[in-house]
């Protein structure tokens, strides 16, 4: 952080002292001298009003200096990315020793960060491959499983439909975090997306004996449909998770979307964090169906898509998500 030129002033004095102290120690000797010379005054005053002229330059042109180095070191504090070529010169032995510690440091972490990259590419790819292959066995038990109409393969319908949310939800998890560019931003019809995941979770809606109030939209918006509907099945997956009765209600109004629940609601005080990773909040551990991830993944994904989300809930009553579709700076591609 920067510092005004007059606590620079004062700092540069301190690291100074040593050599103040010193030549209070030789004016201390000299003065002895003189007095016991008996010198005049004139020519002692003289003196001293030499070395003071002669000592404030000094000072000058080494503090300014100091203060040009001050500035150099605190812009490159401030992005830790420049080169390191753009560090002072070294005015002696030790300055230089520490150039070599920095340019050592940062050649370190440079290379760990390479190193970090390169797993996190890796890591991607895996589970990227991972997910796309786990794929098929699971629609080939699907189709095994909807051959036969019975309480039982239902129950396993039901189980593999969440498998298959937990699987998707790890690729949104490492694409969201990916350094590549998966978003593909155009103008699309709301309607039809908002529908495609109503359609997702119809069979949930259905067993769960839960109704579905959306009455359509003409809007047009400018977003990833990929990455809304993404957010929107998981606000729809959690509303059906935590409702046993009642409605889910979907509304837009201008750029305002809103679904709300009739479930069991979100206490006051796990409000302010249900798009915190890893936060379930108290209702969430006590049904054990939380995995604290779902909401996190839409604040991440509502960020990257310019688009605000928040919540407003009561316990009991029910929870309303809001996504504000409105866009900064976004291009169609």
């Amino acid at each position: 952080m920067k510092s005004s030129v007059i606590n620079v002033f004062f700092k540069y004095l301190q690291s100074k002292t040593k050599y103040a102290v010193l030549l209070l120690i030789f004016g201390l000797i000299f003065a002895v001298i003189f007095s016991l010379y008996k010198l005049e005054v004139e020519a002692v005053l003289y003196a001293i009003g030499l070395c003071t002229v002669f000592g404030a330059v000094i000072i000058l042109v080494d503090f300014t200096r100091y203060y040009k180095k001050h500035k150099i070191l605190v812009d490159i504090n401030n992005n830790v990315n420049i080169l390191t070529d753009t560090l002072p010169e070294s005015n002696n032995l030790i300055e230089q020793d520490y150039i070599d510690i920095v340019n050592h440091l940062m050649n370190l972490s440079n290379q760990a960060i390479t190193n970090l990259k390169t797993q996190r590419a890796d890591s991607i790819d895996y589970y990227t491959t991972w997910v796309h292959q786990i794929k098929t066995p699971i629609a080939a038990m699907r189709m095994m499983l909807q051959g036969s109409d019975n309480s039982d393969n239902n129950e396993l319908l039901d189980e593999l439909f969440r498998i298959e949310q937990y699987v998707e939800m790890v690729l949104s998890y490492f694409r969201l975090d990916s350094v590549s560019n998966d978003f593909v931003f155009g103008m699309y019809n709301l309607d039809n997306i908002i529908k495609k995941s109503i359609r997702k979770y119809a069979t949930s809606f259905v067993k769960k004996r839960i109704g579905l109030v959306y009455d359509g939209t003409e809007e047009i918006i400018l977003t990833d449909k990929k990455w809304l509907g993404f957010i929107i099945e998981q606000i729809l997956s959690n509303a059906i998770k935590y409702a046993d009765k009642g409605n889910v209600t979907i509304s837009v109004e201008g750029n305002i979307l809103c679904i709300s629940d009739t479930g069991i609601g979100i206490s006051q005080e796990d409000l302010p964090r249900i798009f915190e990773k890893g936060y379930s909040g108290y209702n969430g551990r006590a049904n054990s169906k939380a995995t604290g991830l779902g909401l996190f993944l839409c604040k991440q994904a509502s960020d990257k898509l310019s688009h605000k989300i928040y919540a407003k809930s009561q316990v009991g009553e029910g929870t309303s998500i809001y996504i504000d579709l409105s866009h900064v700076d976004l291009e169609v591609e």
